[in-house]
């Protein structure tokens, strides 16, 4: 038992998402709309710990007109705690759940549960597979995965990332040390992940591929 999770994403067309220390506009606007629309229609939404220290994103739907009770749970992994008391993510607009493993310190779980919801999966390291399982029984039944690279790799290598969604912005970024659509230490070439191309739609100056994913 796991939540149906979707990874979607935008990337520049040499296939980075970020600079090495900061976060950058690559869609346009009419794709970030379907975001906020993609996020109405998901019980939650998920983001790694580097991505709310770099972006301090809400994680809210605000690109379209939508009450507040229509905001996805917000879930951050979080494996050491490290989640800034004043994150944007914390705030009062949706739920808040940070998983973390047992090596988060104490002190700084004292201070996050204060204004979220402590999920405890792993010893070392969040146990993906584990946190999916008590997300489903907490009644989260759809993820909407909004990366970053690292999580996106975490998340592939261990099959619970059911479909892809990735916007391909008209840019160039470049930058051996820029972060691209998935990191991590990366698949030998026969156990890549494989795909199953669903849709292509262009928007504005933007393409939208969709994606099955196989194994």
């Amino acid at each position: 038992m796991k939540p149906f999770v979707l990874l979607n994403s935008a990337m520049t067309v040499d296939g980075k998402i970020a600079t090495e220390n900061s976060s950058m506009k690559i869609s346009g606007e009419q794709d970030l709309i379907r975001v906020h629309e993609l996020r109405k229609k998901y019980d939650a939404i998920m983001v790694g710990i580097n991505t709310v220290i770099v972006d301090n994103p809400k994680l809210t739907i605000h690109k379209i007109k939508a009450p507040k009770k229509d905001n996805p749970i917000r879930i951050i992994i979080d494996s050491k705690g490290r989640t800034p008391s004043d994150a944007l993510v914390l705030n009062n607009d949706a739920k808040t759940i940070i998983i973390v493993s047992k090596k988060a310190p104490k002190k700084n779980l004292e201070k996050l549960e204060k204004k979220c919801d402590i999920l405890v999966c792993g010893n070392e390291q969040v146990n993906l597979k584990e946190a999916m399982r008590k997300l489903y029984l907490k009644g989260i039944h759809s993820i909407l995965l909004e990366g970053g690279s690292t999580l996106n790799f975490s998340m592939f290598k261990e099959g619970l990332i059911d479909e892809v969604s990735i916007c391909i912005g008209s840019k160039i970024l470049g930058g051996s040390t820029s972060k691209t659509f998935v990191d991590g230490e990366g698949f030998e070439p026969e156990n890549c992940v494989k795909l199953e191309l669903k849709n292509i739609e262009k928007i504005d100056n933007d393409v939208v591929l969709s994606y099955n994913v196989l194994n």
